[in-house]
């Protein structure tokens, strides 16, 4: 399964590995199409390739760790 995202995140965790580790915690494959990061924000919108718990529960994880996450594009990718 492939679902396309958008990640805001707050100043305090963008030098933080948030998707790294969600991508080896879960299993999560990410592919970033598109990326903006300035000294107060970070914008990135990523496609998210694995099973669907496995993508609900990173989604979750960094949704509790501050960042905001949007579904874009109808959520899932065919």
């Amino acid at each position: 399964m492939k679902m396309r995202v958008k990640l805001t995140f707050p100043q305090h965790l963008i030098k933080e590995p948030i998707i790294f580790t969600m991508a080896k915690k879960y299993d999560v494959m990410p592919n970033i199409r598109r990326a903006r990061v300035t000294d107060t924000v970070g914008e990135m919108v990523l496609e998210l390739e694995g099973t669907e718990e496995n993508i609900e529960n990173g989604i979750k994880s960094i949704r509790d760790q501050g960042v905001e996450v949007e579904l874009i594009e109808g959520d899932v990718i065919e």
